[in-house]
């Protein structure tokens, strides 16, 4: 269909080999914006995703694991001479993981090329890939391309204490990113590294609302905060059982927030007007999505049907 809206993911190509007990139990390819273009590419909304790997078999695997979901990689470099990034995540009692990285500083090569966007496309991007200098003049170009056309900029922050060194170099680029976006989504972890606080709404009003009029806070498995200069709304996230592992659930929030937006036909235009049953359906398929996710040794959903039967799948708080 001409002008059929889409998602485009930016960031980073990892292998992730996940351990439990000290052994390994899967290895699938992973990274932030990753991770939630498969989601996407799953739950069958149009998607491309830009990055690279290198040009060996790890390379090549991914190259064929995105199309196999349905994800374009017109804009997926295989770098000849470069080793693909690895990752390994050791998956604790409590099902969340701690990692040990090995992989070159991300970088930009001259021959990138860039998808084209339209009005209401929604760009998928964020962590320490969006933030360190060797990525930078991708990044700037793709939201200023995002800009002019009119697109949904969603940022994840997903800042991590490993880079914590390298917090003051990288918060102007940081506050940047807010100020270009237009939905701003972190973690409670991200913000206690980034602002030394938790609360959301202390977050939003001395940090967010300055540059970005639209903030979601995750807690984890306990609260959802959807802040708006019409008001802030907390919703409690649905309790999931069964976890296998919470690796990729933040990705598949954001897969799963971002496909909402276009099967509600939600444009930029109608972020300040929407009420909050419009944010609790939203935020609604984010959380199912996290938890399908969860409930797997992936990193992504397994498939979603695009309108689920009952979408206020969240205990609405006030």
């Amino acid at each position: 269909m001409e002008n059929q809206r889409k998602i485009i993911g930016v960031g980073e190509s990892i292998l992730d080999i996940l351990f439990r007990d000290g052994q390994p139990v899967a290895a699938v390819p992973g990274g932030s914006s990753f991770n939630s273009i498969i989601s996407v590419g799953r739950a069958g909304v149009p998607c491309t995703f830009v990055g690279y790997s290198g040009a060996d078999i790890v390379g090549q695997n991914t190259v064929k694991f995105l199309n196999a979901n349905g994800v374009g990689t017109e804009h997926f470099q295989l770098r000849k001479g470069e080793k693909s990034a690895v990752s390994l995540a050791f998956i604790g009692e409590n099902k969340d993981a701690s990692y040990l990285f090995y992989k070159e500083p991300p970088h930009v090569s001259a021959d990138f090329t860039l998808p084209q966007m339209s009005r209401g496309d929604v760009m998928l991007f964020g962590s320490y890939y969006a933030a360190c200098n060797g990525m930078r003049p991708l990044i700037s170009e793709m939201l200023e391309r995002a800009a002019k056309q009119n697109a949904i900029i969603y940022y994840d922050l997903n800042f991590r204490s490993n880079h914590s060194n390298e917090l003051e170099e990288l918060r102007p680029v940081i506050l940047q990113n807010f100020r270009q976006s237009t939905i701003v989504r972190g973690s409670a972890d991200d913000f206690e590294v980034l602002f030394s606080s938790r609360d959301a709404r202390v977050i939003y009003n001395m940090y967010i609302s300055q540059y970005c009029p639209f903030f979601i806070c995750t807690a984890g498995a306990k609260a959802v905060f959807v802040c708006t200069p019409g008001g802030i709304h907390e919703f409690q996230a649905p309790p999931v059982e069964d976890v296998v592992s919470t690796v990729g659930a933040g990705d598949s929030f954001n897969a799963g927030f971002a496909c909402a937006l276009i099967w509600e036909n939600i444009m930029p235009e109608d972020l300040p007007n929407l009420s909050r049953d419009d944010w609790q359906r939203l935020v609604a398929t984010a959380c199912d999505f996290a938890g399908q996710t969860c409930r797997s040794t992936e990193n992504y959903i397994k498939h979603y049907e695009k309108h689920p039967d009952n979408p206020h799948h969240l205990n609405s708080r006030t």
